[in-house]
């Protein structure tokens, strides 16, 4: 381990000339991933970069775990190898959910999120960034928060949307009016250091009672953007403890959440929705409608 932290590039020959153990795991829709042994019994987790997805994907992906693990809130995975085909970390052994982890969990959240931002959109030093396979933009910007919203989050992905026919003229309306309209929904507040694709795949719950954040699209945003995505798909373990935790928290911190933030909720959610539509097609259209039927009754 030693040799690798200093010699990081060094690793995809380790691969094809020692004798590595490579165990597939689950890494999500985009990488194949693998849990690596090596010879001393140290674990890594690493993901290859399909040949579709652009060569800096990893880099930005490695900046955004370095951001959010310096706000001292969440942990994150400790990145050792960033290469443009190879991005390899420490291996987090898995555990289950329990109310104490996830109460931590959601307290810690909060301090990663108001460590803050320099502006909306922005991960430092990077202005191409990306949200699975899809790019982001994250040239910053002074806001106010709903118009970048509306601009950079939810209308590329709207366009894709509709570009790939995953869309109906229904929906498509639907969310423009949302659009239209994001200002009256209130919630504006300074960008924090958030996430950005907080779905509950990614948190990694570990066995030594403390969860992780991974696979980030890290930027300067909206908190409950974050929290918004813990809540979609069937939601993530522990929801309750989370927001508890996370709810005092901030207000300790002096910066309680807004009476109305779960009132926005499905307009949050319409980013992560969109995302699906554009990469995966019509199977989440009718969850986007909702969403935006949602908001247009407020």
């Amino acid at each position: 381990m030693a040799y690798l932290r200093a010699h990081p590039q060094h690793l995809p020959t380790f691969l094809t000339h020692q004798r590595i153990r490579q165990t597939p795991v689950g890494g999500g829709s985009i990488s194949d991933a693998f849990r690596l042994t090596l010879d001393d019994g140290t674990s890594l987790f690493a993901k290859n970069r399909p040949e579709a997805v652009p060569r800096t994907l990893f880099e930005v992906e490695a900046a955004g775990l370095g951001w959010l693990g310096a706000a001292d809130g969440v942990p994150v995975p400790e990145v050792l190898v960033v290469l443009p085909d190879l991005l390899a970390m420490e291996w987090i052994e898995p555990g289950a959910p329990t109310p104490e982890a996830a109460r931590r969990f959601g307290a810690e959240l909060a301090v990663t999120h108001l460590a803050g931002a320099p502006a909306f959109g922005e991960l430092p030093g990077h202005t191409d960034g990306f949200i699975g396979a899809l790019p982001q933009d994250d040239t910053p910007s002074a806001g106010p928060w709903g118009p970048w919203f509306a601009e950079r989050r939810l209308l590329p992905h709207l366009r894709r949307s509709v570009d790939n026919r995953a869309l109906d003229q229904e929906t498509h309306a639907a969310v423009a009016r949302v659009l239209d309209r994001i200002e009256s929904f209130g919630g504006d507040e300074p960008p924090s250091r958030i996430h950005g694709d907080l779905w509950p795949g990614n948190v990694l719950w570990g066995a030594d009672g403390r969860a992780r954040l991974i696979d980030p699209a890290a930027h300067g945003g909206h908190r409950e953007t974050d929290l918004a995505a813990l809540l979609l798909f069937g939601g993530v373990p522990e929801q309750n403890q989370i927001i508890s935790g996370y709810a005092e928290a901030a207000a300790a911190l002096g910066r309680p959440l807004d009476d109305r933030w779960e009132a926005r909720i499905p307009l949050h959610q319409l980013h992560l929705l969109l995302v699906h539509t554009a990469l995966f097609g019509s199977a989440y259209r009718a969850r986007v409608r909702q969403a935006a039927h949602l908001m247009l009754r407020r």
